[in-house]
């Protein structure tokens, strides 16, 4: 078998077309402020794709850059300013933060109607509750997919391998809302290899470089990597050993160039699901 790629780049080409036509029908720019804190590479990069993707869906869009010796009850000021400013309606603090600077704090202060991570802990409640609110941007991402990849959900057994709080759970609780069958490992699993053969979805979210042999993978699953590593060569793998497991899946997700594009389109979702539950259609 050689597995179906999941282009995760069309979907969310899609769903930024989709997004981009919606606002063009409003009477108002979905506000979206991004706060970055330190010279960290990696984020920088992130946002500028950010801003990018949000300014070319018609948003307006503006990145707010503080310097590495910002304190936390600064940071918080920002925060409150910018929870206060009517023309903002999705606030995004970009991780990781310096050191000094607690996470959970300043993810808290944020409002959760303006929250377009979904990390604050209303909007994680709400999800775990079942009810409506703003939902992380990579496991909402994970759930286009599959929807796209013409996947059935109802009744399916799925695994997540990873229980961050930033993809792995809140990943179980969107799949136990689409009606599957939701179990969650981690690094206490025992036999993890026996619970990935028996998934028919199988979601790898732990940021070790393929960590998933292709022999886990049951003949016939729908394989997403979220994970993105660099090995020493340079070279970007997933958490799941690509090749062997293209072998047994029935459709896979490629990294890169599979969740990762979804993870910005997701965060425009939010900021425009935001901007109509503020102000309206």
């Amino acid at each position: 078998m050689t597995a179906r790629l999941i282009d995760g780049k069309a979907v969310a080409a899609d769903l930024r077309r989709a997004i981009a036509a919606r606002v063009a029908t409003l009477g108002y720019r979905p506000g979206l402020r991004v706060v970055r804190v330190g010279e960290d590479p990696a984020s920088g990069v992130y946002v500028r794709n950010k801003d990018k993707a949000a300014q070319e869906a018609g948003f307006d869009s503006a990145t707010l850059h503080l310097p590495e010796a910002t304190t936390e009850a600064e940071l918080l000021a920002v925060v409150a300013r910018l929870n206060a400013d009517p023309a903002v309606d999705g606030i995004l603090v970009q991780l990781p933060l310096p050191r000094h600077i607690r996470a959970e704090a300043v993810i808290s202060a944020v409002a959760p109607e303006k929250d377009v991570d979904g990390f604050h802990p209303l909007n994680a409640g709400r999800l775990a509750s079942g009810e409506p609110g703003l939902v992380p941007c990579t496991p909402k991402g994970v759930m286009h997919l599959l929807r796209a990849a013409g996947c059935s959900l109802p009744g399916a057994r799925a695994l997540v391998v990873g229980r961050s709080t930033i993809v792995g759970r809140p990943m179980a609780q969107l799949l136990l809302a689409a009606d599957c069958t939701v179990t969650i490992a981690h690094s206490r699993t025992r036999d993890l290899a026996a619970e990935c053969r028996r998934a028919e979805i199988l979601v790898a979210a732990v940021g070790r470089p393929e960590m998933v042999r292709g022999d886990w993978v049951a003949e016939g699953a729908t394989v997403i990597d979220v994970g993105i590593n660099r090995l020493e060569s340079g070279r970007l793998v997933g958490d799941v050993e690509f090749e062997a497991a293209c072998r047994r899946a029935e459709a896979i997700t490629p990294v890169p160039g599979g969740v990762g594009p979804m993870t910005i389109a997701c965060l425009l979702e939010n900021t425009l699901d935001a901007a109509i539950a503020r102000r309206g259609a």
